[in-house]
């Protein structure tokens, strides 16, 4: 059977009376939608008040974004009996979100004005802007992957009951995905009281996989069997929109102004690496590890389309400020474990060394101490990361010491900071170096080493080696620009599945930018550096 209802009745579907909440029963409710959602569960799913008076009525929608939710675009239609278009811009109705707040009537979660919806046209589905990032509310995660036939979902919104006709509560349900097609999916209640009400119009459909929520699909009809004031009506099915062959979109568009949000200047550590996801998936740009001056330290998540002016889909804040990250003195990312995915090496302050196997959305784990407060380590100056020896199992690290000599660690996952091989002695001119980094320039079965040197010079030493000058590139001559480089990593930015041989770079200013696919073909003479610069914030 069709999820589908008649358009007409699409409008009766999605507006809610301000006069409603007069008509609110005294008995205890009871959500046609399933249960009510305990408090802090499903937090990415909001409350949408559009407009004032007679003209007033609400949605449900989803946090994907610390600034961005994504809801029904006929919500904010002016009739959305005729269709779903929406004009881009600022929303014609005041429009406010509640987001993290399952009760209504307390005052916990966030509040904030709609400023912008961006419509998607192909289909009923916006993306709105909030006037301010929410902080302390997980966003969900964006599926990419179809529903399938007989899959469950749940259906969290703040829509009517069969009993209340403006509930205090968020509810939710299961739901079984009869047909997925086109740009809809259909589903039914997988109980008789499952059923999408007045007010759930643009509530989230997601999987619940291990605890980790993946949007589907979001609501845009239904059938409202057994709501109040549909009780006659026996049909239960509805109508989602799906997100999933868009989710790159939503990603593209919700990360607009993630890195403008950010003083950059006060970076004081990057590092990049596949921290959030497997780099074996060939699918995922790398994600970025950022430790700020004040002691905050930040995640932000490699996105999974290719535009190349957004390369981060969310940021995730591990670390408030005051915290021991501020006495980082260096930081490399690596792979250190047989995870599939990397983890940090930290030289502190105090001489001591750590290593993360693992960072993630919710932090760091597996730390372990390599070398203890007040050992020789206090006098690495520069520390990276990188499959410098052949068949390594894990990654080495190479380390410029403060007299300008250089060692290198092999498979520091294994063998800790024992296995030290010397490359140079003291004084062999690498105290000019003012940041390494491992780069997959040549194309080679090793990755080689880059350095940055005072003069503004950038060079590239084939398979990591540095003793001598024998096999070494130039990349940026000398009195080059790069002298204002502040920060500089290496990673994939430029398209999932890529190499690592994009050079993101923190200028001395507030500005952030990457250079896509360094290779020496990409070198065009021995006068100019990397070309075709993206810039990111600045």
């Amino acid at each position: 059977m069709s999820a589908r209802r008649p358009r007409a009745a699409l409008l009766a579907g999605i507006l809610a009376s301000g006069a409603a909440a007069g008509l609110l029963t005294a008995a205890p409710a009871h959500a046609v939608a399933g249960a009510a959602v305990k408090d802090g569960s499903y937090a990415f799913t909001a409350k949408l008040d559009i407009g004032t008076g007679d003209a007033a009525r609400s949605c449900s929608a989803a946090l994907v974004e610390q600034q961005w939710l994504v809801t029904a675009a006929s919500c904010f239609a002016d009739d959305p009996s005729a269709g779903f278009t929406v004009t881009a811009g600022a929303p014609k109705l005041t429009t406010t979100a509640t987001i993290g707040r399952a009760d209504l009537t307390r005052d916990n979660g966030t509040v904030a004005k709609v400023v912008e919806l961006v419509p998607r046209e192909d289909r009923d589905l916006v993306m709105a802007k909030l006037e301010k990032p929410v902080t302390g509310i997980t966003p969900v995660n964006l599926g990419f992957k179809a529903p399938l036939q007989g899959e469950d979902v749940l259906v969290s919104g703040y829509g009517r009951t069969k009993d209340e006709w403006v509930p205090d509560r968020m509810h939710y349900a299961k739901f079984g995905v009869d047909a997925a097609s086109g740009t809809s999916v259909n589903i039914t209640g997988k109980d008789a009281d499952a059923v999408i009400c007045q007010g759930d119009t643009g509530a989230p459909a997601f999987r619940d996989i291990g605890g980790r929520y993946e949007l589907v699909g979001v609501n845009s009809r239904s059938w409202m069997g057994g709501c109040l004031g549909h009780e006659d009506e026996t049909r239960k099915g509805a109508l989602d929109t799906r997100t999933d062959d868009v989710a790159g979109w939503i990603q593209s568009v919700s990360s607009r102004d993630l890195l403008q949000r950010s003083n950059w200047k006060y970076a004081k550590h990057i590092a990049s690496g596949y921290f959030t996801g497997d780099s074996n998936n060939g699918k995922r740009r790398m994600d970025m590890f950022v430790a700020w001056a004040d002691g905050e330290a930040s995640l932000f998540k490699g996105a999974d389309h290719d535009d190349p002016k957004y390369p981060f889909s969310a940021e995730y804040k591990l670390e408030s400020k005051g915290s021991y990250w501020k006495n980082a003195e260096a930081v490399t990312a690596g792979r250190y474990s047989d995870t599939g995915t990397d983890g940090l090496t930290v030289r502190w302050a105090n001489g001591k060394l750590s290593t993360y196997t693992h960072v993630d959305e919710k932090g760091f784990h597996e730390e372990k101490t390599l070398a203890e407060p007040g050992s020789w380590w206090s006098h690495a100056r520069l520390i990276t990361s990188g499959r410098f020896s052949a068949n390594a199992l894990r990654d080495d690290l190479l380390v410029l010491w403060e007299d300008g000599s250089t060692s290198m660690y092999t498979d520091t996952g294994v063998n800790g900071v024992k296995k030290e091989t010397q490359l140079t002695l003291k004084n062999d001119g690498f105290n000019n170096a003012v940041q390494i980094n491992a780069i997959e320039y040549t194309g080679g079965k090793t990755a080689d080493l880059m350095i940055r040197w005072k003069d503004g010079q950038t060079q590239v030493f084939p398979g990591g080696d540095t003793k001598g000058d024998h096999g070494r590139i130039q990349i940026t001559p000398v009195g080059y620009h790069w002298t204002h480089a502040a920060q500089i990593t290496v990673g994939n930015f430029t398209k999932p599945g890529g190499p690592l041989n994009d050079i993101l770079v923190r200028w001395d200013t507030t500005d952030l930018s990457y250079y896509p696919n360094v290779t020496p073909n990409a070198i065009p003479s021995k006068d100019r550096g990397p070309v075709g610069e993206v810039q990111l914030v600045g």
